[in-house]
């Protein structure tokens, strides 16, 4: 599921927490009384033009699609992309994914 309203983006990026890791930041805040968690995915023109973004951004919710059952508890996040993340393939965009969400305490079993 995908977090799609500027106030939900607003929201975690103001109220939740924040993590730095690699090519991403995370920020997070857990939501009361959800069954899964949503996703949002920032890309600034810092990262390339238009394909090269959209790219990234397919990539990283892939990558949050398949961890997405083990993130408990279920919260809202958002991924801000950053340049270094545009050289990277999926695998590696999904390893970092993990490291942060593990560094985070919000991801249970780590795959």
């Amino acid at each position: 599921m995908r977090m799609q309203r500027s106030g939900e983006f607003g929201r975690t990026r103001e109220r939740g927490q924040r993590l730095v890791r690699g090519g991403l930041i995370l920020n997070w805040r857990p939501r009361e009384e959800a069954a899964h968690s949503r996703l949002g995915v920032v890309t600034s023109r810092k990262v390339g033009g238009a394909v090269i973004r959209s790219r990234a951004r397919r990539m990283v919710r892939e990558a949050f699609r398949r961890l997405q059952p083990g993130i408990q508890p279920p919260c809202d996040v958002v991924v801000v992309v950053r340049p270094s993340l545009k050289r990277l393939g999926g695998g590696e965009v999904q390893r970092q994914l993990v490291k942060a969400l593990s560094a985070a305490h919000i991801l249970v079993g780590g795959s």
